[in-house]
């Protein structure tokens, strides 16, 4: 066991408005099953380039052992190519027969090694760079978001892989793998950086208590201020108008007096305006106390839908429906399925079974714009007349441009548009870059906040959560259980799925 530390650490990228991070510093175990949380841009990623020595950064990182990335970039030319031939050119002296063996951890077969790369479907691309990373001998690994694109089957299979192996860093925002492959989390906080043992359940209710706690003592805090300042107000009161009657007086009404008395009356306005002195140093002290506070605190604010009423209760109907692409296998055959006004239906199965071929269908046949080859149809696929679907798309490799250039191209409104994504916690600072600057995870939020501010009567949503980091998804969450809209969706998060479905199709 050995220990990796990171001290002072500064890095920003160039032309950047603000830096990634600022005079971090912590130690992690390397044999620490480690889960790695924060929101979406707050450097995750970039993180562990650091530790592949893929920037230059001020500070240090100190390690004694090697470090391993995944996934591993393959090349156009090694995609049409067998991984057997180009294992070696991905990690130099990795010996095959420990891939192997690794595969079959993973419960795939080796003859995935032997067929073009690109014939293979994401699930077994992942199962293959994987066992490929776990192949080596005591470098520490770094597995940035494994499981995107997963079907349930190979996410089962990979929790059930990691969660019998120790010495690497995991990024994911999937709330049911972190729970059962992680012993420590690295949590980017707003402000700072922690770290904490134990999974990601584990972390949440600890944040709950600590966010509980810091929000009570704000509140204690405001209130201490404000009896202060009542206080600080009534002694000046009384000493400005003690220091008026220093001056001048009716000897009449005042008999007491006597121009000796002057003095008297400046010495208790002095020690009365001593007193203003210390509330406001006291004050001064209770706002620096309070400004400590909340600082890490996950404010998430309420997103908007407004979903639109069709006159029609049954929106989609399909009946005895098989997909096929010309000179194939039927992906599916028939499908008997309705989607009534506020149903919630989650299409359910392995990777390349027909889900997003089925939803692009869907969108055809309203009239949505969808590229690629559609499939041939047999039985019926209809929708109510009039419908209006707003969808989200899994890839976002075509979002390109500013955020007016694309509220302009979809006729968004850019106020509601902007507002959606700073509630997602995109920074002002960071609605003025080109998408080409975002994270995968922020252009996730901006296809998704495109949608929430689409008023439609049917959403359609293909695998929307990749990428999304854990407190948007539990805010968009929320969002679907209040507002209720009906829904046809693609979503491998079990925990997103078991929460938001009114029911469940398995293709």
């Amino acid at each position: 066991m050995s220990q990796i530390s990171v001290k002072d650490l500064t890095f920003y990228y160039d032309g950047s408005f603000d830096n990634v991070f600022e005079h971090a510093s912590f130690s992690i175990d390397t044999n620490w099953r480690l889960g790695f949380i924060g929101r979406n841009g707050k450097g995750k990623t970039t993180f562990l380039r650091l530790l592949c020595g893929a920037y230059p950064y001020q500070g240090s990182i100190e390690s004694a052992v090697p470090f391993s990335y995944f996934p591993y970039p393959v090349t156009p030319e090694q995609m049409q190519q067998p991984a057997a031939d180009f294992l070696e050119a991905l990690r130099p002296g990795c010996e095959q027969w420990r891939v192997i063996c690794e595969l079959s951890l993973l419960d795939t077969d080796a003859e995935v090694l032997y067929r073009p790369f690109a014939q293979l479907s994401p699930g077994e691309r992942t199962k293959v760079l994987l066992a490929l990373l776990f192949s080596g001998g005591n470098d520490f690994l770094l597995i940035d978001e494994p499981t995107n694109h997963l079907d349930q089957d190979s996410r089962e299979t990979v929790k059930r892989y990691l969660a019998g192996k120790q010495g690497f860093i995991l990024v994911s925002h999937d709330r049911d793998l972190l729970d059962a492959c992680i012993d420590h989390v690295l949590v980017l906080n707003r402000r700072t950086i922690t770290v904490q043992s134990g999974n990601f359940t584990v972390w949440q209710e600890n944040k709950q208590r600590s966010d509980q706690f810091e929000e009570a003592e704000n509140e204690k805090h405001r209130r201490e201020i404000k009896k202060l300042k009542q206080a600080a107000k009534r002694t000046a009161d009384w000493a400005d108008q003690n220091e008026r009657t220093k001056i001048g007086f009716d000897p009449v009404k005042e008999h007491d007096r006597c121009i000796s008395s002057r003095s008297f009356i400046g010495a208790k306005t002095k020690k009365m305006q001593s007193r203003v002195k210390q509330i406001e140093n006291r004050i001064s002290r209770e706002i620096a106390e309070k400004e400590d506070l909340l600082q890490d605190v996950e404010q998430t604010a309420p997103l908007k839908l407004t979903p639109l009423s069709h006159h029609k209760s049954t929106l989609v109907t399909l009946r005895d429906l098989t997909l096929r692409y010309p000179g194939a296998e039927p992906l599916f055959a028939h499908l008997n399925l309705s989607v009534q006004r506020g149903d919630r239906i989650a299409l359910h199965g392995k990777n390349g079974c027909g889900k997003s071929t089925l939803l692009r269908l869907l969108l055809h046949q309203s009239g949505t714009e969808t590229a690629g080859i559609l499939p041939e149809a047999d039985g019926v696929c209809a929708l109510a007349s009039g419908l209006v679907i707003s969808w989200v798309p899994q890839d976002t490799s075509g979002l390109t441009g500013t955020v007016p250039d694309y509220c302009t191209e979809n006729g968004l409104d850019q106020t509601l548009f902007c507002t959606l994504l700073r509630r997602m916690d995109l920074s002002r600072a960071q609605l003025a870059k080109p998408f080409s600057d975002y994270s995968e995870g922020q252009k996730k939020k901006v296809l998704l906040a495109a949608s929430l501010a689409t008023p439609a009567h049917l959403y359609i949503w293909d695998e929307p959560l990749n990428y999304i980091d854990v407190f948007s998804r539990m805010q968009i969450e929320e969002l679907l259980l209040s507002c209720q809209p009906t829904m046809l969706f693609v979503e491998h998060d079990v925990r997103f799925r078991e929460r938001i479905a009114t029911g469940t199709v398995m293709l």
